[in-house]
């Protein structure tokens, strides 16, 4: 005879529920964490209310921007779960730890220029239209540059999260290594001398 659960367990609550649910919220990371896995820049442009699965993905973007009107909030705490899906391991490289831990205990909304002032956004803007011509401008800026050297500096910058400044230079120094020379190298360095923009290739 199977003895009797302690009130505090679900009866329903097995070990084979447990571990499909532990599979799901696996991939339901994944799904957030594949913005960060781009080799490209991603940037959130962010009007309206960004709460849950909302700032998630824009933690999981490299720069974020958004309108006056923009609302931010790490809400989680207050409907009785953990944010599981990556905002608690990557806010607190955006904001710091202490504001990331306010804004997990409190749950509370902060205005645009609150997520300024912490560092959560890049810029504000006056509205949505001003944002996305500022947000494909950003995007063109970045395009501009040789696409090898900002996927690298991308490839750089994700690695080095929680390591050593000496293994990021370590890392940096075979990411360069692979890279130099390329043909973007000399076509900077033609360019420079013939007074004219480059035409990167990737290459």
């Amino acid at each position: 005879m199977m003895p009797e659960l302690p009130e505090i367990l679900d009866k329903e609550q097995k070990g084979g529920v447990k571990w499909k649910l532990l599979k799901k919220i696996k991939e339901l990371q994944d799904s957030i964490s594949c913005i960060e896995w781009c080799r490209k820049p991603v940037i959130a442009a962010i009007h309206g209310y960004c709460i849950g699965a909302g700032l998630d993905m824009s933690t999981a973007c490299d720069i974020r921007i958004c309108t006056e009107d923009a609302i931010f909030s790490l809400r989680e705490a207050a409907v009785g779960f953990v944010a599981d899906v990556g905002v608690l391991q990557r806010i607190p490289l955006i904001v710091g730890q202490g504001h990331a831990r306010e804004l997990a205990y409190t749950a509370r909304n902060i205005t645009a220029q609150r997520a300024k002032e912490i560092l959560l956004v890049n810029d504000v803007y006056e509205n949505q239209e001003a944002l996305y011509k500022s947000a494909e401008k950003l995007a063109l800026e970045i395009s501009g540059n040789a696409p090898l050297a900002v996927q690298a500096s991308k490839d750089v910058f994700n690695y080095g999260v929680g390591k050593s400044i000496e293994e990021g230079l370590q890392y940096v120094a075979s990411i360069s290594t692979n890279i130099v020379p390329s043909n973007d190298l000399m076509e900077a360095v033609t360019a420079f001398t013939e007074k004219r923009k480059p035409k990167f290739t990737g290459t």
